[in-house]
């Protein structure tokens, strides 16, 4: 257990008072080893919708008589909504509570995924591919909320297990989308709708956890003489924008998200322009997916016992530094080599999301620290990978690009160091233990 959580743990009862332990008498036996599947299921369903897309990309747009500017638009419209809708997490769930509001964003996501693939046009596909990318935003921000207030003592075990499942979640729809779709038919239709399927399965289990969790949450609160709202309290919290610590989150976030929509953007092109075949430059990016399967459930363990996480962010950049120094100098030559380097360093999002939970001492803490760093961060990536489609453009090749990308990682690098020093957003926001 880390410093953090022991800290949570064992603070007076009344710095407590909105920030309740996991329920424990009104919560049936079964909601924990339940929630642990839903969270699983919930993870996975957190990128297919964006990387089912990237798969059949060309299709689409060739299906749906997409103009260049409007094709761009699309591939930058997942971090703007995921800043959009994730800054709604704190106030839903202050409303209905974490679990209701996850369930809903499941909803959300099975509901955008059956619609977009019978659009007509490109503005009611982007309608249905916002929907989704809605109820992702809202469960990005959540499950760290969930996590810290369900499984306190657990905080590193949990997080990598939600951050593998949703690598897995990526490199699978990178991975399988096109031979499942050449399997069904070759509609791109078909491939993409087929990926509903996975988000309805995750909404039928996480209704019982929603109502049993709504239940639990009323039956503790009257058992306390308190408001049905005090389990999951939101406003209590710090206010997160006088912290230094949670700017460092942000913009970390935000670099580490640049280099990961970058990677699934280009990293296939990039192959591609130096003699790579296309199915090889699309095994390449899988492989870079796959390497964060296992990495994104040993980093967050890793991480949860360390009193400074900085070195595990400069370790992760120098990886990104070696990839993209790789791509630059050979990228044919070593390109199973560039691509397992750059998987480790996209590792960088477990790592984060890992330091979320550990630089708040409270639920109400995370959720908006969570919120916080998500909205800021995906807002500071969302020109990225057009900054870098421009420069290949005017630039007619990936020298220029490649060179900004490295750079990008030299701040992300300092930022990692800053965001992993053991401190707490409450201790910096003066709020007492």
């Amino acid at each position: 257990m880390s410093d953090e959580e022991a800290n949570t743990l064992t603070r007076p009862a009344a710095d407590r008072a909105t920030v309740p332990a996991p329920p424990t008498t009104a919560q049936p036996a079964w909601l924990g080893p339940l929630l642990i599947v839903g969270i699983v299921l919930a993870a996975l369903n957190l990128r297919p919708a964006i990387t089912s897309l990237g798969a059949l990309f060309e299709e689409t747009r060739t299906g749906l008589g997409m103009s260049g500017t409007v094709a761009g638009l699309i591939t930058s419209v997942p971090a703007l909504c995921f800043a959009v809708f994730g800054v709604t997490a704190p106030r839903l769930s202050r409303r209905f509570g974490p679990v209701a509001v996850v369930c809903a964003g499941m909803a959300a996501v099975a509901a955008g995924l059956l619609i977009r693939p019978f659009a007509g046009g490109a503005a009611g596909f982007l309608a249905a591919s916002a929907l989704s990318l809605a109820g992702i935003a809202l469960t990005n921000v959540l499950l760290p909320v969930i996590v810290k207030r369900y499984f306190p003592d657990r905080v590193g075990t949990m997080t990598g297990l939600y951050s593998m499942a949703l690598a897995a979640g990526t490199s699978l729809a990178a991975a399988a989308t096109v031979p499942l779709t050449a399997a069904l038919g070759g509609s791109w239709r078909t491939g993409l709708l087929m990926w509903a399927a996975l988000a309805l399965v995750a909404v039928l289990l996480w209704l019982p956890i929603a109502r049993a969790a709504r239940r639990a949450d009323r039956a503790q609160a009257a058992a306390a003489g308190s408001g049905a709202s005090a389990a999951v309290r939101t406003d209590a919290g710090p206010r997160v924008v006088r912290s230094r610590t949670a700017w460092a989150l942000a913009c970390y976030f935000g670099l580490q998200a640049t280099g990961a929509y970058i990677t699934m953007g280009w990293l296939p092109q990039i192959f591609r322009d130096a003699g790579v075949s296309a199915s090889t430059a699309g095994v390449l990016l899988a492989v870079t997916m796959v390497m964060g399967v296992p990495l994104a459930f040993v980093i967050p363990g890793l991480a949860g016992r360390m009193r400074n996480q900085g070195a595990i962010a400069v370790t992760l950049g120098v990886f990104g530094l070696t990839g993209y120094l790789g791509l630059y100098f050979a990228p044919a030559a070593g390109a199973w080599a560039w691509a397992l380097l750059l998987g480790v360093s996209n590792c960088a999002f477990p790592l984060v999301i890992t330091m979320i939970g550990l630089r708040a001492k409270s639920p109400a803490g995370v959720v908006r620290l969570s919120a916080f760093a998500q909205s800021t961060g995906y807002l500071i990536s969302i020109p990225g990978p057009l900054v870098i489609g421009t420069l290949y453009q005017h630039s007619g090749g990936w020298d220029l690009p490649l060179a900004l990308m490295a750079g990008l990682l030299v701040p992300q690098i300092a930022l990692g160091v800053l965001a992993g020093r053991d401190r707490t957003i409450e201790d910096e926001c003066g709020m007492r233990d």
